[in-house]
């Protein structure tokens, strides 16, 4: 299984959008300042937003997507009532 994720930095409330196959072991990694070169040293941050995946290649599609300017509009649909 591959997933889409975003995370939210606690302290200034920025999104982080990866992929990957391990979602538990990653989301530790960036908690852990190990999540690369965006999130290293960033503080800690919470899952806000995961789609599962078989295929690695609709997983990436879909972070790319979600990193476009119409992908994070829809990301903020999917998340209207968390974002209130």
């Amino acid at each position: 299984m591959w997933y889409a994720y975003v995370l939210e930095n606690i302290k200034n409330k920025r999104f982080y959008i990866g992929s990957t196959s391990d979602l538990r072991r990653r989301f530790k990694e960036h908690n852990q300042g190990r999540g690369g070169e965006y999130t290293k040293n960033q503080g800690k941050f919470k899952l806000v937003f995961y789609e599962a995946y078989i295929k690695k290649e609709d997983a990436l599609k879909a972070e790319k997507f979600f990193k476009t300017g119409y992908g994070r509009e829809v990301l903020k649909d999917k998340l209207e009532n968390y974002l209130k």
